[in-house]
């Protein structure tokens, strides 16, 4: 469950212009048939959205299915990691960097016809702002001052102080129809796609939108069906039930698609990062030596190699190679079950003490849990694993902060942003970090942005503000008659305007 609610903040801008950069599967197999435009897409998927509308908790499920597909925005975060305009036309930036005035492109409808103005933006970025809102982007814009609309396609957002990062923040932000009202099962977005059914625990289709004003999909539509457990999604693919797999959880399956003339196996650049996060506000945790000796107890390599076999990345902090502040930070805390024992004592712990560790029911992290609770007895550190479902971590963790440790994967691109904010579920509380935070989003140029988050993200890997234990490999499986896929994921977004299906 790794959410747009974790998933999201406040982040780099990346301009972009020109055609949307994806990296794409090929296998050259399928190139020889004949694709064919109307071919429905079969989408295997571990993550249904526990709502539609990502401003309601609703989980990275709504990311995959809707994000460019059914919603756009104004930019368009691309599979590349690069930002680009989709319904802005245009940008302009004050010289104080306060005023950013968009104009809107011409010919857009929503999918009950109604036509996109600059009142609908208005009212899109204020849901996600709004008091109710549970998307944790809500931070990111929180310095937005005010937003006027001069006219039907012009759009002016007035700041507080300078967001480098409002192209990317924005993003986020799906454009929605201000009448469309409760989105929670139903939607009004101006993507190529519009929603045709929505069988909960079960599937959700997509079919094309003919009054999209872009360019036509290359495809009929899609239908996403929701599995519980890996080996039935696995089995799925197998029997030709799907025809994408978004997201193989377990390398041990790989072995089943080796057949390549039936199957393609891409891996893309992932940001995805499993990791064990203290709630910083309680004892035993408060503690920094506490939280290093913790981090030293867990041999994170044989974690790793355990879940994930060849593949996957160690990380030593938040930030995944990907992001332009990251540095390697594996060596900060490695691997030291002897020191660990003396930083107990050192806290006065010497006899170690008993935690609760609230494990969601998914893979990897059950997996992940016991190996934890056995690591950490070696330290005589005692772990009560209690097994929670996503709903129940989302209210527990996520809203009330009830807890004393979780495991969760975050899914975020350029997420550093969260550990800026004292209020974020895990509620590590430094005003240097937040300073530096704060100073690199009104950074004049991306230099300085990433001299400051790159000083951030250092100080909170010497306070071992949680333990980061890898980074997901990001693994798509597809039959050859599909390509033209993304692999990447990022924000576990999944955009299927481009993808191709032979017949």
């Amino acid at each position: 469950m790794s959410h747009e609610t974790l998933a999201p903040a406040a982040m780099r801008t990346l301009f972009g212009t020109g055609l949307l950069a994806l990296t794409l599967s090929v296998a050259p197999s399928a190139l020889l048939a004949e694709t064919d435009p109307a071919a429905v897409l079969r989408i295997g998927s571990l993550y249904e959205p526990q709502n539609l509308d990502n401003t309601a908790g609703a989980g990275q499920g709504i990311n995959e299915a809707f994000n460019d597909n059914v919603y756009e925005a104004l930019f368009r975060l691309t599979d590349a990691g690069t930002v680009e305009p989709v319904l802005a036309a245009s940008h302009e930036v004050s010289e104080d960097g306060l005023t950013h005035t968009f104009s809107l492109k011409d010919g857009v409808t929503f999918h009950s016809g109604d036509p996109l103005t600059a009142a609908d933006v208005k009212y899109s970025i204020e849901r996600v702002v709004a008091e109710a809102s549970k998307s944790s982007r809500k931070r990111s814009l929180a310095n937005i001052a005010g937003i006027e609309t001069p006219d039907d396609k012009t759009v002016v957002v007035t700041l507080t102080s300078k967001s480098i990062s409002l192209p990317y923040n924005l993003s986020y932000v799906w454009v929605v129809n201000d009448a469309a009202g409760d989105i929670t099962a139903k939607e009004d977005g101006t993507g190529p796609y519009r929603l045709e059914d929505w069988a909960r625990g079960t599937a959700l289709s997509l079919t094309t939108f003919d009054g999209y004003w872009g360019e036509k999909p290359a495809n009929g539509g899609a239908v996403f069906s929701y599995f519980s457990e890996a080996a039935a999604l696995n089995n799925a693919l197998l029997t030709d039930a799907v025809d994408i797999i978004t997201s193989v959880q377990s390398p041990d399956a790989l072995s089943m698609f080796a057949d390549t003339s039936a199957f393609t196996i891409a891996e893309g650049k992932s940001t995805t990062k499993q990791l064990l996060a203290w709630n910083d506000r309680v004892a035993p945790f408060d503690n920094v030596k506490v939280r290093k000796a913790l981090a030293r107890a867990v041999d994170d390599k044989k974690l790793l190699e355990a879940i994930w076999g060849e593949r996957g990345t160690l990380i030593g902090s938040f930030v995944p190679p990907t992001d332009p502040w990251y540095v390697d930070l594996t060596g900060v805390d490695p691997y030291d079950p002897e020191s660990a024992k003396a930083l107990l004592a050192e806290a006065g712990l010497a006899d170690g003490f008993t935690f609760t560790l609230d494990t969601p029911n998914y893979d990897p992290h059950p997996i992940t849990a016991e190996f934890v609770k056995a690591e950490l007895a070696k330290i005589g550190v005692t772990v009560n694993i209690n097994i929670i479902t996503p709903n129940e971590w989302y209210e527990k963790i996520y809203q009330k902060h009830d807890f004393q440790a979780t495991l969760q994967e975050h899914v975020n691109h350029r997420d550093i942003v969260f550990y800026g904010n004292p209020d974020f579920y895990w509620g590590y509380n430094n005003p240097e970090v937040t300073r530096l935070i704060e100073e690199a989003e009104a950074s004049d140029t991306e230099a300085q942005q990433t001299e400051k988050l790159t000083e951030a993200n250092k100080i909170i890997a010497e306070d071992a503000a949680s333990n980061w234990f890898f980074l997901y490999p990001q693994i798509v499986v597809s039959t050859v008659k599909v390509t033209g896929y993304p692999v990447n994921g990022l924000n576990a977004q999944f955009f299927l305007r481009g993808i191709q299906k032979a017949s």
